[in-house]
């Protein structure tokens, strides 16, 4: 035989051999009959489209290549299968389910896996809603405990009963469970609004009635909890103040009156608007003037909420306002140079900041009280005026306070230096150093039982640039005293003798 015919003889040796090897390796994972029909027609295809010049160590190079990979395959699916069974088991045991079948000992298709992952997919869908229905069916039973609410329908009772695989988790029976706990919480909801609401009605008239502390505090179990039986008591409660509240008339309207006027004060009320509540004066007190006073108090409290931040704003500059005025009035003070414990600096120093930043505050008001009233369409009052009309008139009395200090000081100053001129008694006022030639103090003495004022040669008082002038004015003698005071108008004359002297003397 001819070394040719050998060789190919040989080919289609090694060709059989792989042929049936790459058999072995298909029934090994798996394939269908149809996809080793196919692969098989690839397999001939490749031979007989095979370039020329392709020797046989690379056609078997070609095949160990493809080898490798269908071995890659068949690892990753063994993964697979691994890791889809190892989370089927976790799901049986949490939703107390049966496998899923499958040969787990041979390797599956592609399509085997697909199933497995999509019945483990429903199955976990399913883990959700029972997790999602035990959570529901619990807030339901909390809810039912609060409410002393026994199941009513069969559906609520299917929910409530102990067996929870007995209840079907379909999509139409989560919707109504849902459903169910929305109406429970919103009629416990419901209940609690109006437990509040009379929990606040019977606090008010325990205040206005002045029920003493220990007759509240044997009612304190009803004041937290709202279950039936904590209703009742309530009811009962406001019923039983109620009565009392009409026995007590007289008393409950003056104690609504009393939070009326603090609500004006909050409310920065002008007298006029005070007086407006006609009511509040009238003294034939009956049930129909305890209501107006009621609805006045209620119209106030939503009058202060309404407006609760710019009061709050308007409170703090009215307290930096009075802290500031008390400040001033002590920089005023002449006795405040007596201060030792360092106050005096610290007074002025905030005294310096708030004068300073009281107008800001009125700036950043009056921009927070522009934009309210563009918003509500109405004028934000205070003491019947608008803000910054009120702040201006506060800083025009504290002005014209300051003024009429200062007049009534200098009124008095100059009323000292004619009783001064007038009696020879001399206020001598510091100054920051004695000239040259300055003459001496005013000296008294005494001759023949009457006094002498003797002044030196500039001016009598320090009052007139700090210099004297010299003048001599004797007392009358005591044995007059009584016949000068017959006349009313001799201090007047002595007065004005003196003030005619100094004028002379100025002239000279």
């Amino acid at each position: 035989m001819r070394g040719s015919e050998v060789h190919a003889a040989e080919s289609v040796a090694y060709l059989n051999r792989a042929m049936v090897r790459l058999q072995e390796i298909w029934d090994e994972i798996g394939i269908l009959e149809e996809q080793r029909l196919e692969r098989t027609n690839e397999v001939h295809k490749h031979i007989k489209d095979e370039e020329d010049g392709c020797t046989m160590l690379q056609m078997e190079k070609n095949y160990r290549t493809k080898l490798e990979v269908m071995k890659e395959h068949k690892r990753q699916r063994l993964e697979e299968l691994k890791r889809l069974t190892a989370k089927d088991c976790e799901l049986c045991d949490i939703m107390c389910t049966t496998p899923f079948s499958i040969n787990k000992n041979s390797l599956p298709s592609l399509t085997q896996l697909e199933a497995y992952r999509a019945y483990l997919d429903e199955l976990t869908k399913e883990k959700r809603r029972h997790l999602e229905f035990v959570s529901l069916k619990k807030e339901i039973a909390l809810c039912m405990n609060d409410l002393e609410q026994q199941p009513e329908t069969s559906f609520e009772t299917d929910v409530m009963c102990e067996d929870d695989e007995a209840f079907c988790l379909s999509n139409d029976n989560m919707d109504a469970l849902k459903l169910l706990l929305g109406q429970l919480k919103e009629r416990k909801n419901e209940i609690q609004l109006h437990c509040s609401a009379l929990r606040t009605k019977i606090q008010q008239l325990w205040e206005r009635l002045q029920v003493p502390q220990e007759e509240r505090e044997g009612f304190s179990e009803h004041m937290v909890k709202s279950k039936k039986k904590n209703i009742e008591a309530l009811q009962i409660e406001f019923q039983r103040l109620e009565v009392l509240k009409i026995q007590s008339m007289k008393s409950v309207t003056e104690a609504i009156r009393a939070e009326i006027a603090l609500l004006w004060e909050r409310c920065f009320y002008s007298q006029e608007q005070c007086q407006a509540f006609v009511p509040y004066h009238e003294d034939n007190f009956t049930e129909e003037l305890l209501n107006l006073h009621e609805a006045e108090v209620k119209a106030l409290k939503k009058y202060y909420e309404d407006h609760k931040e710019l009061f709050d704003g308007v409170t703090k500059w009215q307290e930096n306002w009075s802290l500031y005025l008390e400040l001033d009035k002590k920089a005023n003070d002449p006795g405040r140079f007596n201060n030792r414990g360092g106050n005096l600096l610290k007074e002025e120093k905030q005294r310096s900041d708030l004068q300073k930043s009281l107008p800001k505050l009125e700036k950043i008001l009056k921009a927070q009280i522009d934009l309210w009233e563009q918003e509500q369409g109405k004028e934000f009052l205070v003491g019947g005026q608008k803000f910054m009309e009120y702040v201006q008139k506060q800083w025009d009395e504290h002005q014209s306070e300051k003024e009429k200090e200062k007049l009534e000081r200098q009124l008095k100053k100059t009323k000292q230096t004619q009783e001064d001129m007038l009696y020879g008694t001399t206020v001598r006022t510091p100054s920051k150093r004695r000239m040259a030639g300055n003459p001496t103090p005013v000296k008294l003495r005494k001759l023949n039982g009457t006094s002498t004022m003797s002044t030196p040669t500039s001016f009598l008082s320090s009052g007139f640039g700090g210099t004297m002038c010299q003048s001599s004015f004797q007392k009358p003698p005591l044995s007059t005293t009584k016949v000068c005071s017959l006349s009313p108008n001799w201090s007047e004359c002595c007065l004005h003798d003196i003030i005619l002297t100094i004028n002379l003397k100025f002239q000279t």
